[in-house]
């Protein structure tokens, strides 16, 4: 199995407006793979609570873990991911706050002519997009009444979630990867390729916000997590061996979806 490659758990966290279910085809496909899969169902009120909530499950695993986090769900594993049995972090369209950073900070002042999102004004502390516009700011690639299941089953996004700040980013001190996708409405692509910019591996994807939910560019991003847990897995061996030991063969790396993907694995 491709997982005995590498590290073997992966942890995949959602961002806001969304669940856990989105992940459910990379989920499949890890699965497939050989891969121990834990979707995160945060609670999006709070980064904090959220930061508990993931490191619920990564005190769950049974080993190193792949920390995966798309859109606001970037943010938490940003904090998260220091957790010790964290191993990688990939960003999926997401937002990857530096020391003192937030997703408010972030977004607050987007270049002149970048798309808005739809987002409503806050009731009760939390925040919803417009229904009527979910599909075209959200998951434009999806079928139209998928989307619509979204819009009409959208999980309300607290205040201060978007508002926590990330003390101390774990991808500062641990490896990283990031997907860009290329017809995001919410995240735009060049803030994407901006928060990219120190990664291991940065390809982009002809994708809107959702894109682990689409059919090609779901193939891809599995494909990059399967890259990510391979690559972390060969450098702890590495890590591990005793010194002026003779290195391992190279064991062999697991198939390339190259899909969509501008840059190559």
């Amino acid at each position: 199995m491709v997982a005995q490659a590498g590290v073997r758990n992966v942890v995949l966290v959602h961002g806001g407006f969304v669940d856990g279910s989105g992940w459910q085809g990379v989920y499949d496909i890890l699965k497939r793979d050989g891969y121990r899969v834990s979707v995160v169902q945060n609670p999006t009120r709070s980064l904090a609570g959220d930061v508990v909530a993931v490191r619920q499950v990564i005190d769950a695993q049974d080993g190193p873990v792949v920390l995966v986090g798309h859109s606001y769900g970037g943010a938490v594993i940003s904090e998260a991911g220091l957790h010790t049995n964290a191993a990688a972090l990939v960003y999926v369209a997401a937002f990857a706050p530096d020391k003192g950073e937030s997703v408010s900070t972030l977004i607050a002042d987007p270049p002149p002519g970048t798309p808005v999102p739809p987002i409503l004004p806050p009731e009760g502390g939390f925040l919803r997009l417009d229904r009527d516009q979910f599909a075209a700011s959200f998951a434009g690639d999806l079928p139209a009444d998928q989307a619509a299941f979204l819009a009409d089953s959208q999980v309300p996004w607290g205040v201060e979630a978007l508002s926590g700040t990330v003390a101390e980013p774990a991808w500062r001190v641990k490896p990283s990867w990031y997907l860009v996708a290329t017809d995001d409405r919410m995240i735009p692509p060049a803030a994407q390729r901006a928060m990219a910019e120190h990664r291991a591996d940065r390809p982009e994807r002809r994708a809107w916000h959702l894109a682990q939910a689409t059919v090609e560019p779901t193939e891809d991003v599995a494909a990059l997590l399967e890259r990510a847990a391979h690559d972390v897995g060969r450098r702890r061996r590495r890590a591990a061996a005793p010194r002026g030991a003779e290195p391992a063969r190279p064991r062999p790396q697991p198939p390339h979806r190259r899909g969509g993907l501008t840059t190559p694995p």
